[in-house]
């Protein structure tokens, strides 16, 4: 089930989303860019993915983004702050400033 399991930018909806391989609507954060600042600010895994991974994989993929994009974070969502918590080799990105 994981590789089936496609992680994009829906830049027009300000969302990172997770998508099963027929298309279906897994999980989602949402976002907003401000210069050189994405904010974090709704993570949801869909009831019926939920324990599969979705979140960590979408987590995982729109702070890469971030990074190789050379933005700072803000993780206002929950979800993100724990995220970030358990995996401190994202700490860098993280934008005290405000």
């Amino acid at each position: 089930m994981e590789n089936e399991i496609a992680i994009t930018d829906a830049k027009d909806v300000n969302r990172y989303e997770a998508r099963d391989a027929a298309g279906n609507l897994m999980g989602f954060v949402d976002y907003k860019l401000a210069g050189e600042v994405i904010s974090f600010r709704h993570a949801e895994t869909l009831p019926e993915y939920q324990g599969q991974g979705v979140a960590s994989k979408i987590a995982r993929k729109s702070l890469d983004d971030a990074r190789d994009a050379g933005l700072r974070i803000r993780p206002a969502c929950p979800y993100y702050q724990d995220f970030l918590k358990k995996h401190t080799e994202y700490a860098d990105l993280v934008d005290d400033s405000q």
